[in-house]
């Protein structure tokens, strides 16, 4: 009995794993709309010019935007000059306070300094990020500038851009977070991308989201390169008469 009860747990071990490593494998080789990405029914106009407009929605308040942020932002890097990419704190529970601090942190010019700190703050360091006094808190601690922060904090552009906020997240239907909208015309997120998928992790799901982005990014370059004219062909030079000369 004991042998067999030993042979039992060798495989319940040994499935265990192996649902492990399909979790780990498994990618959206083949992201479909209406699966692993969203289509948007009317699109939304874009201000990237040339580069394709990515937005990510996202929340200080979430864990999954926590947890997505590290290889979101290696995965724009790594795009460059391919893309026009720009965050949107979106007015979830209300913490309009949130919204100000990132807002107010992007007009500055120190978001990208500042961003993961004010994520830290939250899920490490428990300052929930809730009030004024919260926000103050976090300034000083952080090392901004608390007399430049607070100026554009209270200001009437901080006050427009929780307006637009709310107005984008409302015509990209965006209820959850963190999700990624593209180019006017379609939204991911790292629940989408594992549609397909079952018993996965967050590092799963978040590669998985990456790989959907590379995919969407791929697809509109593609398109947009079939529609791109032709370069005009060469007019051919003009034949010029010589005179013979006399003899």
């Amino acid at each position: 009995m004991q042998f067999f009860s030993q042979i039992k747990r060798r495989m319940f071990m040994l499935a265990g794993l192996s649902l492990v490593a399909a979790a780990v494998s498994a990618t959206p080789t083949a992201p479909q709309a209406g699966v692993e990405y969203q289509v948007l029914k009317r699109p939304q106009p874009v201000e990237g010019g040339k580069k394709i407009e990515v937005i990510e929605f996202f929340g200080y308040f979430c864990p999954h935007c926590y947890a997505l942020e590290p290889l979101l932002a290696e995965w724009v890097k790594k795009q460059g000059d391919n893309i026009s990419f720009k965050r949107i704190h979106v007015n979830f529970h209300e913490l309009v306070p949130q919204q100000k601090l990132y807002f107010s942190m992007e007009a500055m010019g120190k978001a990208d300094e500042y961003h993961m700190k004010a994520f830290q703050a939250f899920h490490v360091n428990r300052n929930r990020l809730q009030t004024d006094a919260d926000i103050m808190d976090f300034v000083s601690k952080s090392g901004l500038d608390k007399q430049k922060f607070t100026d554009v904090y209270n200001s009437f552009s901080i006050n427009s851009k929780l307006s637009r906020a709310t107005q984008l997240a409302s015509a990209y239907q965006i209820d959850g977070v963190p999700s990624i909208a593209i180019d006017g015309r379609y939204v991911t997120s790292p629940v989408m991308a594992v549609a397909t998928m079952s018993r996965v992790t967050e590092e799963v799901q978040n590669r998985a989201a990456i790989q959907v982005l590379d995919f969407m990014i791929a697809k509109i370059q593609k398109e947009r390169n079939a529609v791109a004219p032709a370069p005009a062909a060469a007019a051919p030079a003009a034949s010029v008469n010589v005179p013979a000369k006399k003899k």
